[in-house]
């Protein structure tokens, strides 16, 4: 084979190679962090109490029984099955609900593992919730957490049924240990087996002295967190999913991609990446604190926007007729503009996992946004002195890593335009 053939045969490898490696770790953002656990950790003179709020199947999924003579499994403990056009569903059992609210509650406390000093604490069950999604009270902060509590209840009307995955599941836990706990790990032992819970958001409020600390983390937490008074602890957690959630954004990914496939200066690559920054950074905040339209419609329409974006930045990689005129400083402005939908698009993650009225709400906020900055430095510090690397070694081939490069996200962001045209489309018949 020619060796400029080779070269440009293997500048279409590069691309193809980025673009197979990334679309194995995308997800669409709204979709990141539907399963959401709170832990309020309250600090006692003889141990913790701990409110926690979880979906229900997180507590239930893994506890169905072996299939009976009927071909049915018997079902989970404060369940039952039924098939509905031909697939098996899962119901809250009320009676059994009725009789021992506290035996749902002892499922969250062996799943849920608290260490201090080395030692295990024991739980012990105070009071157990059970709502109907959309109907649960406030949660966001100890005081809404104490005020649901309070307020009675526990079981839903039962005049209608109610799908186990269509339950959240309220539980007081005490820890008695003699005396004040400080520092502690927070681990859970549950593995419910459910799709997407690798995505669980978990979100941890520690009130102990000197004011309140909020922790996050991300699965399971099958590997502790360490919960300290220190803020700089505290504030990595966020810091750490902003990293993650732009790293596993594929469309962010793509989209950082293109900027930098086109600014074959480092001037224009700052000025650029400036712009982004600021735009996202303004309407991550807006979007959270919700400053924006509250229509079914509008999360789908920011994501297809998102994904015209990048077919855009994509295009003015390669065609330098489709640039707009005015230079770099205009090309500012572009990515700015562009920059405040993909902030709208990290503020649907966040408000995902924190509420409004949640303590150190700025700090949380601030964190999450460096975490993001950070994540976008990692993509652009990877790819520019790749790019320039294969622009030194072979002028063709860089042509062509680039044209492929760009095609290949273009293809991509083409059919995420497509599926996301048509959920606005559906939100608004």
């Amino acid at each position: 084979m020619p060796a400029g053939r080779a070269r440009a045969l293997s500048g279409a490898v590069l691309a193809f190679a980025v673009l197979v490696g990334l679309t194995t770790t995308g997800h669409a953002h709204f979709l990141l962090n539907l399963n959401v656990r709170i832990f309020h950790v309250e600090h006692l003179a003889e141990g913790l109490r701990v409110y926690l709020r979880t979906p229900m199947p997180y507590l239930v999924a893994d506890r169905v029984g072996p299939v009976g003579a009927d071909g049915l499994p018997a079902p989970a403990p404060f369940t039952t099955n039924r098939m509905e056009d031909g697939r098996l569903v899962h119901y809250l059992d009320f009676e059994q609900l009725r009789r021992d609210p506290v035996g749902l509650g002892e499922f969250a406390a062996a799943g849920l593992r608290l260490v201090a000093e080395g030692r295990a604490l024991e739980a012990g069950v105070e009071q157990v919730l059970v709502h109907r999604v959309g109907t649960q009270p406030d949660f966001a902060t100890l005081d809404e957490a104490r005020a649901a509590f309070a307020r009675g209840g526990g079981i839903p009307d039962a005049a209608q049924p109610l799908y186990v995955g269509d339950a959240v599941v309220d539980v007081v836990l005490r820890y008695d240990v003699g005396a004040p706990v400080r520092g502690y790990a927070v681990s859970s032992t549950l593995d419910p087996g459910l799709p997407g819970q690798e995505n669980t958001a978990n979100l941890i409020l520690d009130y102990g002295p000197g004011g309140t600390k909020v922790f996050r983390a991300r699965g399971l937490l099958a590997q502790p967190v360490a919960i300290t008074r220190s803020s700089l602890s505290a504030v990595s957690t966020f810091v750490k999913e902003g990293v993650r959630h732009i790293l596993e954004g594929l469309d962010h990914v793509l989209f950082v991609l293109c900027l930098v496939l086109g600014a074959t200066r480092l001037k224009s690559l700052v000025w650029r990446v400036t712009g982004f920054t600021i735009g996202h950074s303004i309407t991550l905040t807006v979007g959270f604190f919700g400053f924006v339209p509250s229509g079914a419609w509008f999360v789908p329409a920011v994501e297809a926007g998102i994904a015209l974006s990048i077919i855009y930045a994509a295009a003015i990689a390669v065609m330098p007729r489709a640039r707009p005129s005015g230079g770099e400083r205009v090309m500012f402005a572009v990515t700015c503009t562009i920059g405040l939908l993909h902030g709208l698009g990290f503020s649907f993650v966040l408000h995902k996992i924190l509420q409004i009225n949640s303590p150190d709400i700025w700090q949380s906020l601030l964190a999450f946004n460096v975490g993001v900055e950070i994540g976008q430095l990692a993509i652009i510090l990877a790819a520019w002195p790749a790019f320039r690397l294969i622009e030194r070694w072979s002028s063709q081939a860089w042509r062509v890593g680039q044209v492929g490069t760009a095609a290949g996200c273009i293809a991509v962001a083409a059919m995420w335009t497509g599926q996301r045209v048509l959920l606005v489309i559906d939100s608004v018949q």
